[in-house]
């Protein structure tokens, strides 16, 4: 977006370490540096750690975008502000087209994915880091997908491997020897650890185009190496976040808030039932 509108916008970037002291450090320390827009991701989704922070930013009256799921607290604390709007992934959708995915794929091949004939999916899941916002709905609504669907499941193992590829592969290493001919699907909240389970997989044979040794994996984000994976039929789909719509949402938002317009002028974007929040959609990629 900078490359595209040179003549109208700078970004500038701070990188929190995953530290939400280290960001908020970086945030008191650039109130007095003349930019015209905070763009901030929380990175703890507990508001005693943020919610000062932001509320120096308010103080100063500069523009705010939240760009992360945010809890209720801090959707209520910046929703009186005028010059705030939070800009996020549809993260209920994303997760219930990942169950979606899921459950299609039980449907139309439940002869061979349904390896002890109980009707249940038996499946293991890998999630995002404790309490983040993202784990607990990424989650939470693929499940409901099923059961809305009305699949019945059940939840061999869970782990928490914080995004990270290696932690995955290492997981599904060790549940394919616990749990042997068991596992019926893998469910990661995101591409890099899904990607490490299919490392893991194909490691012990699976997955390498034996239909009688597929176990269906599905994640969210829509990588490259995912989607190539997904075209070779070694993974089963994921979700598939529009970045570059995502990141013109925030441009188009900042330059209404820093020329002082409303934040959705001459846009088309909409707010949810917040009154301040627009969710950028996600879609569904599977082989084609």
């Amino acid at each position: 977006m900078q490359k595209e509108n040179e003549d109208k916008i700078k970004f500038t970037i701070f990188d929190g370490k995953a530290n939400q002291s280290v960001q908020n450090d970086d945030i008191a320390m650039e109130l007095s540096s003349n930019f015209d827009v905070f763009v901030v991701a929380p990175i703890s989704s507990n508001e005693d750690e943020i919610s000062g922070t932001l509320n120096k930013i308010i103080d100063a009256q500069l523009p705010l975008i939240l760009f992360f799921p945010t809890t209720s607290a801090l959707t209520n604390l910046v929703k009186t502000y005028p010059k705030s709007v939070i800009i996020v992934g549809d993260t209920e959708q994303g997760g219930t087209l990942e169950g979606e995915i899921l459950a299609n794929e039980w449907k139309s091949h439940k002869d061979t994915l349904d390896k002890n004939k109980d009707d249940i999916i038996q499946y293991i899941m890998l999630k995002g880091p404790p309490d983040n916002l993202l784990t607990l709905g990424r989650s939470k609504y693929p499940i409901r997908a099923l059961n809305d669907d009305r699949i019945k499941n059940q939840e061999l193992f869970s782990t928490f491997c914080n995004w990270q590829r290696d932690c995955a592969k290492t997981a599904i290493e060790s549940q394919l020897l616990t749990f042997n001919g068991k596992i019926e699907a893998i469910i990661s909240n995101n591409d890099n650890m899904a990607i490490g389970a299919i490392e893991a997989l194909q490691k012990y044979g699976f997955n390498k185009g034996d239909k009688s040794k597929y176990i269906p994996v599905v994640g969210l984000g829509g990588v490259p190496e995912a989607k190539k994976l997904i075209d070779q039929g070694f993974m089963t789909g994921t979700i598939v976040q529009d970045s570059k719509l995502h990141a013109k949402a925030i441009f188009d938002v900042a330059m209404n808030l820093a020329s002082g317009k409303d934040p959705i002028a001459g846009t088309d974007y909409n707010y949810d039932e917040t009154g301040i929040t627009i969710k950028i959609p996600y879609y569904v990629y599977i082989k084609k």
